[in-house]
């Protein structure tokens, strides 16, 4: 069972028991949360939603200045949050020593930000502050001191947004327009000869946390053929777990950059920042190209576009919106009965004509 799942079997089991006996010991509230000094965000889970809490970390600053702002993430997604200027310090929810010595830090105000899993609410009330906000979605809400409520129909930067209003006073306006991952290095030196001389880049990511949320190698190969062959540079990005669709890809278009395994996570998002355009599955990176800057051609199915997929006119979302999807509910994909047709629907024509509307805008 790798880490992953044992945190999610955990919670389960572990989860519910803490959040059944921790409101009988009685913890201080705090009525008036606007001075606080020691503000903590918990955000275990992936990449997509640590690049969309982004905008509420930086309005939390704007609003307290003078405030240290820390962050309890996980190891998968602690490299989002080492692009942030006004994030003061990171602890890893997966590594104990992190753990205890972050709930040592008597926080004025703790915000849970995950949405089901009950242990991030766990660690919450156990900081001991008076102050506790998370979203009202089972349970677990009974060990905060504000419970925000949660759509489904709300976009993710929005759902966050509303974490932070009992500390604000006021609805965050987010209008998505502007980048708000700013990265200041170019291209790293050890990746910038392969990329020497390449203006027209689209980068391909062919991944997804989910098998239910991949296109197939072979499609991305067929599109990256079509769009190589109209002058443009393609890069393939990802990680080892990539490399299978990366080689498939690369027997379509066969000049493309492969950087799958050899990049971290300000790595690609220096690439994705030099690139006119990011091809992709719903998937974190898909938030990185958004947060950058890069406009996107995303393929929906499982997922739910109005929760996860980018705003704006030079973002497209290609959806089929079968009857029996989305079907991802609760932060859980079930296994697809028919083949994953929702993307399979999706045809390499589809996302060529998607990929040329998007460069003939970037271009006017």
């Amino acid at each position: 069972m790798n880490k992953i799942k044992l945190l999610k079997f955990s919670d389960g089991i572990i989860g519910r028991a803490f959040v059944f006996l921790l409101p009988r010991i009685k913890r201080p509230d705090k009525d008036n949360p606007k001075n606080s000094k020691k503000i903590l965000l918990i955000r275990p889970g992936g990449i997509g939603d640590a690049v969309l809490l982004l905008p509420a970390v930086d309005a939390l600053k704007s609003r307290f200045p003078d405030s240290d702002i820390d962050v309890l993430c996980e190891k998968r997604n602690a490299e989002i949050f080492r692009l942030s200027d006004v994030i003061d310090n990171i602890y890893l929810y997966d590594r104990g020593l992190d753990l205890f010595r972050c709930l040592r830090n008597n926080y004025d105000v703790v915000i849970d930000t995950e949405q089901w899993h009950r242990l991030s609410a766990v660690v919450a009330y156990l900081s001991g502050a008076p102050v506790r906000i998370g979203f009202d979605t089972n349970e677990r809400a009974k060990l905060f001191t504000h419970r925000i409520p949660y759509s489904h129909e709300d976009y993710e930067v929005y759902s966050f947004l509303h974490l932070i209003e009992p500390l604000i006073d006021r609805s965050y306006d987010f209008k998505g327009d502007e980048p708000f991952i700013n990265i200041k290095n170019d291209v790293p030196s050890y990746l910038q000869n392969e990329l020497k001389n390449k203006d027209k880049v689209i980068a391909i990511f062919p991944g997804a946390s989910a098998m239910e949320r991949r296109w197939g190698g072979d499609k991305f190969g067929e599109a990256a053929k079509i769009l190589s062959d109209k002058g443009y540079d393609i890069i393939i990005l990802g990680s080892d777990a990539d490399r299978a669709d990366a080689e498939r890809i690369k027997k379509y278009a066969g000049n493309c950059v492969d950087l799958t395994g050899r990049t971290n996570l300000r790595d690609i998002a220096a690439v994705l920042k030099k690139s006119r355009l990011l091809i992709t599955a719903d998937s974190g990176l898909m938030h990185i190209a958004f947060a950058v800057g890069t406009p996107t051609v995303s393929l929906f199915g499982s997922g739910i576009e109005k929760k996860w997929a980018p705003r704006g006119e030079n973002h497209i979302v290609l959806n089929k919106h079968l009857d029996c999807s989305p079907c991802t509910k609760f932060g859980y994909t079930p296994c697809c009965k028919r083949n994953v047709e929702c993307l399979s629907l999706i045809s390499v024509e589809d996302v060529v004509v998607a990929a040329k509307t998007i460069l003939n805008l970037e271009s006017n």
